[in-house]
């Protein structure tokens, strides 16, 4: 199943002692990196949730999660002065308006203002609970993000699957055009040989001029490489129709449709299959657009 990589998920749950807020965006990228914001009184969970999204949300995007928590009652935890950082800080703030000459206006609620003078500790127990509340939020947040991601990757696999058969097409066309062009080509070839070997006296070997010919003609035929283009095409509906991420695979896919389709384009000696390449590998470039977004 294709999903996208670029969708977005919310979810709000309100409590007696508190409401959270989950968010979840994501867009394209080669890995799976997840950045949480969310206050720093829960700051414990931030691996713990981004464990959780890789294994239940997306296996590999840039992922944003916002959550925020409103309390209604007072105190999340113990809070206690860090007293070693306090100290240092205190002795910065006042070695900065000696040096600076600035007015020595610290005070308590000056100093609080920076967040870090504070630890937050909490009981294991109190920690799981928090991690409860939070995830039921964090699921339905999931639920509507994941929603979303199917209904972009439904959207793009239909606008991939009609730019397959487009190319498709063009391939076809090439094909026809190709086998006209390989017998054409043969016979110029051996016309002008015999013109040739004619004209200088030289006695003709009717085996060797065809071997020749044949060798030569074979040089600009493409079979193999149509072959393989629609081995490609196939693989391609195989792969969407996985349950695991596609997205690598088809990426891979495309270098591999690029690559024969840049072979044809160059062994072909035909300015019509040459402007059919163009069309084709235009088509490629839009479907290698659409693939970057897939999980």
């Amino acid at each position: 199943m294709i999903k996208s990589m670029t969708a977005f998920g919310r979810a709000k749950r309100e409590g007696e002692d508190k409401d959270i807020t989950v968010e979840i965006k994501s867009v394209n990228s080669r890995f799976f990196d997840c950045n949480v914001k969310m206050p720093r009184a829960y700051i414990f969970l931030e691996e713990r949730i981004k464990n959780y999204v890789q294994k239940n949300a997306v296996s590999r995007a840039k992922v944003d999660v916002f959550i925020t928590v409103d309390s209604h009652r007072s105190g999340v935890g113990t809070v206690r002065l860090d007293r070693d950082f306090a100290e240092s800080y205190v002795a910065a703030l006042r070695e900065l308006s000696k040096e600076f000459s600035l007015p020595d206006d610290i005070s308590t609620m000056s100093v609080a203002r920076n967040s870090d003078v504070f630890k937050y500790e909490r009981e294991e127990e109190d920690m799981e609970r928090e991690w409860d509340a939070i995830r039921v939020v964090l699921d339905e947040a999931i639920a509507g993000y994941d929603e979303m991601r199917s209904i972009e990757g439904k959207k793009a696999e239909t606008d991939i699957k009609a730019k397959i058969e487009a190319v498709r097409a063009f391939a076809d066309e090439v094909e026809a055009i190709s086998k006209e062009d390989t017998v054409g080509y043969r016979d110029k070839l051996e016309a002008r040989l015999r013109q040739i070997l004619a004209d200088n006296s030289v006695s003709i070997d009717e085996n060797r001029l065809l071997t020749e010919c044949a060798i030569w003609a074979d040089k600009i035929a493409i079979d193999e490489e149509l072959v393989r283009l629609r081995s490609h095409f196939g693989a391609f509906y195989d792969i969407a129709d996985m349950k695991e991420p596609s997205g690598r695979k088809l990426d891979f896919l495309m270098q591999e449709l690029n690559r024969e389709t840049n072979t044809i384009g160059s062994k072909a000696n035909n300015a019509r299959i040459a402007r059919i390449v163009v069309n084709m590998k235009g088509e490629l470039e839009k479907i290698r657009e659409q693939v970057q977004n897939i999980e």
